[in-house]
């Protein structure tokens, strides 16, 4: 077979791709080309693409098909996606050129009109013989979009293997191929690497700094947002916190969720806030919407209250999964709409192009889920263009916007070494929360009980590119407002210089006001890191040596020392104080064992 991918093109439609994001509606990407090339030289049965969210992992798909249907290598497709809502969005893709699929197929023989299906995980893994049958009668090129869900469940995993196992091609796409878990993912090469650990292996590879630089993807701008937290435990013990502020994973939790509470005044903050950057946007993007991302329906209906209240407008409320939402996404892709709110669904796939503003209104922090949510604003469609994306202060979350550009791939191994405990617990965990159904109660207020009292916002800092910039100020203050009229049209090597520029300005006019009203801790960015958990754990860890060598020293229990310290100090327990408290603490104990020697 010697035609090459630069005859791609000569039987597609004219009008492919539809709503083409900038610069790609009359040519292939040179990613898209290159990876069709390499795909037309080798004739792989398996080939697995990584493209960032945002890239056109869609076209590139869509192309291979039409050129395999052409040179009647396959006879037919079957898309697999892991929602209802995409599997409908692959067909009207399909159908643009000329490529029919059914995406309400069910069981049966196949309509004369139709060229393949399109399904869900969830569908193959209910009937996988159903699919098995279907690529055993006919040549079937299979396309696995966002595969990693395939490794989701053991039962998926399976399903899939059974019923594309025949298959003549099989085409698997992601725009985050890790996972924290070691279930293998269906027809993924994996290689071992020094460390003996086996990681997957893509046949292309196409990350977000690569696109950065192609123009092919919108480079991101984080906002992000601290302020004070106090919640109620259910021991009945009032804990205040500042978002940002070392302190256990609980604590963090459960500041994290305070700040997200819609009673209190963070979350209106950053609202109000998200939408002033909007208005700032749209002078350049006059389109461009918004889209909160939130953790349960009874959140979402709140965010969206408070947004008609600050707006004035009402945002479209995406709830489920179901054939309602999914013509709501649609009507907001296709209108001129501000904002949007929605319960998880809206993080992986679903193409609203002219989403430019997020609000991150969920405690999932893994970075697939992440790196997909942030995909959702990198979508380019012309040159110039920025997303904008506001966070809290919540040190996992600030890593993940600061490695936006660093590429990841699936590890099946766990490293294992002696007396260290198993990194990827934690992550597991976590990624079994984000993977469950979009809309079912996590039980996560069962696990953490806690009454959020009261919240308030600050903002905190930009990060940008890997650098962060920026000091803390009120909101509504002209330091916030000068960070929130950034233009929305601007190149990237515009976007670093316009920030340090406003950094300085705002560090210069911190000068000149007097001390009374320098209120907030008023250091650029790169000097007021966020302190990980790791060194919240370093900080408990030296008090407790400081107490262990005060018990030796006074010859009292180490409970008791404990005891006096919060008396003295204030503040709950050490597990749960922050670390302005355990440093207060450490302070107080060794004036003590001094005053002693």
């Amino acid at each position: 077979m010697t035609t090459t991918a630069a005859s791609t093109s000569h039987y597609l439609s004219p009008a492919f791709p539809g709503r083409a994001p900038w610069g790609t509606a009359s040519k292939l990407r040179a990613w898209q080309q290159g990876a069709m090339e390499k795909y037309i030289q080798e004739q792989p049965r398996d080939f697995l693409a990584v493209a960032t969210p945002g890239a056109g992992k869609t076209t590139f798909a869509l192309t291979l098909a039409s050129w395999l249907l052409h040179h009647h290598v396959v006879q037919q497709v079957t898309v697999v996606a892991p929602t209802e809502h995409l599997k409908k969005q692959w067909a009207d893709a399909a159908a643009r050129i000329g490529i029919k699929l059914d995406p309400e197929y069910s069981a049966g023989p196949l309509g004369k009109d139709y060229q393949g299906v399109a399904v869900t995980y969830a569908g193959v893994g209910v009937r996988p013989m159903l699919h098995r049958n279907r690529v055993e009668q006919r040549k079937t090129l299979v396309i696995l979009d966002e595969i990693h869900h395939a490794g989701d469940s053991k039962s998926w995993g399976e399903a899939c293997l059974e019923a594309f196992e025949p298959a003549t091609r099989r085409l698997a796409l992601t725009g985050t191929p890790f996972r924290s878990d070691t279930n293998p993912i269906p027809f993924v090469t994996y290689e071992e690497d020094n460390a003996g650990i086996r990681r997957s292996a893509a046949d292309y590879t196409y990350g977000y700094g690569n696109a950065l630089a192609d123009h092919v993807v919108r480079p991101v701008i984080f906002l992000s947002y601290s302020g004070n937290m106090r919640w109620r435990t259910k021991a009945g013990d009032e804990i205040a916190a500042r978002l940002g502020e070392p302190m256990t994973k609980d604590a963090v939790s459960q500041a994290w969720r305070t700040a997200l509470d819609p009673r209190g005044e963070w979350m209106p903050s950053v609202l109000r806030a998200a939408d002033q950057r909007l208005t700032e946007v749209r002078k350049g993007i006059p389109d461009a919407g918004a889209l909160v991302i939130a953790s349960d329906q009874d959140s979402a209906r709140a965010y969206a209250k408070l947004i008609r209240e600050i707006t004035g407008s009402k945002a479209t409320l995406v709830l489920s999964d179901d054939t309602g939402a999914s013509k709501r996404i649609d009507d907001f892709s296709e209108g001129d709409g501000r904002w949007m709110v929605a319960v998880r669904m809206v993080s992986e796939g679903v193409d609203v192009p002219r989403l430019a503003v997020g609000v991150y209104a969920t405690t999932i922090s893994t970075p697939l889920f992440f790196a997909q949510a942030v995909g959702r604003f990198v979508r380019s469609r012309r040159r110039g263009e920025t997303a904008s994306v506001f966070l809290p202060t919540i040190p996992d979350l600030l890593t993940f916007a600061n490695e936006m550009e660093v590429e990841r791939d699936h590890a099946l191994d766990k490293p294992k070494k002696e007396s260290e405990e198993d990194p990827y617990a934690e992550s597991e965990k976590e990624m079994d929360e984000a993977n469950k159904e979009q809309d079912e109660d996590t039980g996560e207020q069962d696990m953490l009980p806690f009454e959020a009292l009261e919240s308030d916002a600050v903002f905190d800092r930009v990060l940008y590119d890997g650098a962060e910039f920026g000091m803390q100020a009120h909101p509504g203050s002209e330091e916030e407002q000068d960070y929130l009229g950034i233009p929305g049209l601007l190149e990237p090597d515009q976007v670093q210089l316009l920030l340090q520029k406003r950094q300085a300005r705002q560090i210069a006019h911190s000068r000149k006001k007097p001390d009374s009203e320098a209120d907030l801790l008023e250091l650029p960015a790169e000097r007021r890191p966020v302190v990980s958990h790791r060194e919240m754990m370093e900080l408990r860890k030296q008090l407790n040596t400081m107490v262990s060598a005060y018990v030796h020293q006074s010859g009292k229990p180490h409970g008791v020392i404990h005891t006096e310290l919060r008396r003295v100090c204030g503040g709950p327990p050490s597990a749960e104080a922050t670390a302005g408290q355990l440093r207060q603490r450490i302070a107080k104990v060794q004036e003590w064992a001094t005053r002693m020697r």
